[in-house]
């Protein structure tokens, strides 16, 4: 799905990979010594603006989250690593995917704890919405990860659509 034109220029989807960690801190967890959801999305919102400021090179506001899924608990100790990266863009908005992955640094088990897309908007010197340039990738990594992204939001809309239909 190419992405819409909103600018003659164009920004690649590797410039806007951005990857942090936390090791889960008990101010971040629940009595059960989980995570807590509020704190695993913030820094999903953060990781995101990231990456959508470094696809943009512009200041950006947190515009829309899809629905969150929080797959598996992260507990006390863990290292929670965060990614994240633009695959989509319209006039002045990008779409972020971003995914959660946590990893018990004892035995190195890793498994996947929450996704979701993020949506963002650019902002010009007035914070007013800003034009973004057109998503590019370079590679067929990189549009293997694009239509990768674009195919679970639309596999999430219809499975939410239905849930709604019920």
């Amino acid at each position: 799905m190419p992405a819409r034109q909103s600018t003659d220029e164009t920004a690649s989807l590797r410039n806007s990979h951005t990857e942090m960690s936390e090791i889960l801190m008990p101010n971040d967890t629940n009595n059960l010594g989980r995570a807590l959801g509020g704190s695993v999305l913030s820094w999903m919102d953060i990781c995101g603006a990231i990456a959508a400021r470094r696809f943009c090179n512009r200041q950006v506001v947190t515009a829309s989250m899809d629905h969150v899924d929080f797959i598996a608990p992260i507990d006390l100790g863990d290292v929670v690593t965060v990614s994240a990266y633009v695959f989509d863009t319209g006039r002045t908005s990008m779409d972020v995917m971003v995914d959660v992955r946590a990893e018990r640094p004892d035995d190195g088990e890793r498994w996947d704890a929450a996704t979701s897309f993020f949506t963002f908007v650019a902002l010009d010197a007035e914070e007013n919405p800003a034009a973004v340039p057109s998503l590019q990738c370079e590679s067929p990594a990189q549009e293997e990860l694009r239509d990768d992204a674009v195919e679970k939001r639309r596999t999430r809309r219809r499975r939410l659509a239905a849930a709604v239909d019920e």
